[in-house]
């Protein structure tokens, strides 16, 4: 289990080595800063600003980190902002979010927008949950989806309709 949502954070950030790194928090991300600071070439752009501006939601980015900021939203414009970055801006996102500080938002809700339960946190009174997405680890390709399965296994690639 990871100690803290700092080096879960780092931890992600590792193992991405995103050059394009989007944070959306009211508060600076200390992972993010500290990712960028010893990054040569990191390009990390910082905002509190939902919805995006156009000139930072119509770009991409090689990874979103969204923390502090959906415990102060309203569930719509929050579901709004993931399923818009997951949809137009990146291929990985990591949503960091304080349970206790909103009950308007539950695990199942995250599962909807293909976001993983990645880790919690507990400190103090404050629970804090972790969420990741990843397009390329979203869905495995299933078995059946090759030349095998096919009724003609001969045709497979060969024609188009």
């Amino acid at each position: 289990m990871t100690a803290s949502p700092t080096s879960a954070l780092l931890g992600i950030l590792d193992k991405y080595q995103p050059r394009r790194l989007l944070c959306i928090s009211t508060a600076p991300v200390p992972a993010a800063m500290a990712y960028c600071e010893q990054t040569t070439g990191c390009d990390c752009i910082n905002t509190a600003d939902v919805p995006l501006p156009p000139e930072l939601a119509n770009q991409r980015y090689d990874l979103a980190i969204v923390a502090n900021e959906l415990e102060r939203l309203d569930k719509r414009a929050g579901t709004e902002l993931l399923a818009g970055l997951r949809n137009l801006s990146v291929s990985r996102m990591a949503v960091l979010i304080d349970h206790s500080l909103t009950s308007d938002w539950q695990d199942t809700d995250f599962f909807a927008l293909a976001l993983q339960r990645t880790a919690r946190f507990a400190q103090g009174d404050r629970l804090l949950t972790l969420y990741t997405y990843d397009l390329a680890e979203y869905k495995q390709v299933p078995d059946w989806l090759n030349s095998k399965y096919w009724a003609n296994p001969e045709m497979f690639g060969k024609y188009w309709w």
